[in-house]
């Protein structure tokens, strides 16, 4: 049998969806951003409201998100994608809009713009990835870097008397009484992004029927700043990122 033979449609097992653009993804090999991007996408598609729906891009890894995603995509400044979203969403109430921030982004400079827009319960689905560093700039210590991680800027591991203790964003989200639904997931294997992509698709169904917002965490690797291979940084992460930030639902309001 030829390839040719087996590349028939009857034989096609997977396909790429047309709501990813063709263009090469900027992300270094293993990382986590490319899964979570054919995940936002495919949900999207199936739920036929591609037309419908606006991204908005941080300032970070996913800067380009917007080159990736072929939807209506807006670039928000350095952590202001929940405050652009809310404008957004007011604006045109018709459309389903979310954020895709990493945590430099929604958990540092864009704390105050998260945790009000949570606060409110601006009817918006927010996408958080977190990989415990800023990956872009050179591989510094984040609001989300574990005690004791090493990064560029703390060589020598996170002291948390001197540097403060890790921001557990979702937890602290979930308190607020604007969230509707807040879950931690990651797409690290295959069963995992099965998960997380039944977690996305509930938040953009929250916001189909006008129930609040939605933040849904993905815990990724950085393989490039934790310098490591994508397998060492994959196992790195299930043994030490899962025990301080847990996989699973956090707040489910039906």
């Amino acid at each position: 049998m030829t390839k040719e033979d087996i590349r028939k449609p009857e034989n096609l097992i997977y396909k790429k969806t047309d709501l990813l653009t063709d263009k090469p993804l900027s992300y270094c090999p293993g990382c986590g951003h490319g899964t979570a991007h054919r995940i936002v996408m495919e949900v999207l598609e199936e739920m036929d409201i591609q037309d419908k729906t606006i991204g908005i891009a941080p300032v970070g890894c996913s800067v380009l998100a917007y080159e990736f995603m072929n939807i209506d995509m807006q670039q928000a400044a350095h952590g202001r994608a929940p405050a652009l979203a809310t404008a957004v969403k007011r604006l045109n109430p018709d459309k389903f809009v979310f954020t895709y921030q990493g945590d430099g982004d929604l958990a540092a400079i864009g704390t105050a713009e998260t945790i009000h827009a949570c606060n409110r319960g601006e009817n918006i689905v927010i996408i958080f990835i977190n990989n415990g560093i800023y990956g872009m700039t050179g591989g510094q210590m984040a609001p989300t870097t574990l005690p004791g991680m090493k990064s560029s800027t703390s060589p020598y591991g996170r002291d948390v008397h001197m540097m403060g203790n890790p921001l557990k964003m979702t937890e602290l989200v979930a308190q607020l009484p604007g969230t509707i639904y807040v879950t931690r997931q990651a797409v690290h294997t295959p069963a995992n992004v099965r998960k997380t992509k039944k977690a996305i698709r509930k938040a953009f169904e929250n916001q189909k029927l006008n129930k609040g917002l939605s933040f849904v965490e993905i815990v990724s690797n950085c393989n490039s700043g934790w310098k490591m291979n994508p397998v060492q940084a994959n196992e790195w992460m299930v043994e030490n990122m899962f025990p301080f930030y847990p996989l699973g639902d956090i707040k489910v309001n039906d």
